[in-house]
């Protein structure tokens, strides 16, 4: 039931910026907690961000000040927003849901290039 389609990553030089985005199914945004997460290479699975269903957010110290999350109800689509990217960004990044995430999407790749 649940499914997630992330797009929107790409080749972008150090200082740049993209926009991700996260097509969800099978979850409402509106009333529940939604989460990116990223794979660094050789690396676990992490998370890095936060909204819940009323808008306030959080993100890891790793990226605070250069990633915003945000989300469009209407749509249950699900963004991240990032800017000011580092070589150390780069890995696959993955949405879900907040709580107790099980399925997994295939993820969007993000390559940061000094």
């Amino acid at each position: 039931q649940m499914r997630f389609v992330e797009s929107g990553g790409g080749l972008v030089q150090a200082g740049g910026s993209l926009r991700l985005s996260c097509s969800a199914s099978g979850v409402a945004l509106r009333i529940n907690a939604m989460a990116w997460y990223r794979q660094l290479p050789g690396k676990e699975r992490e998370w890095i961000a936060t909204i819940q269903s009323g808008g306030s957010s959080n993100v890891a110290d790793s990226v605070k000040g250069r990633f915003t999350i945000s989300k469009d109800n209407a749509a249950n689509t699900l963004f991240l927003q990032m800017s000011n990217l580092k070589p150390e960004d780069t890995a696959v990044y993955y949405c879900n849901r907040d709580v107790s995430p099980v399925v997994w999407g295939q993820g969007t790749q993000v390559t940061v290039a000094l």
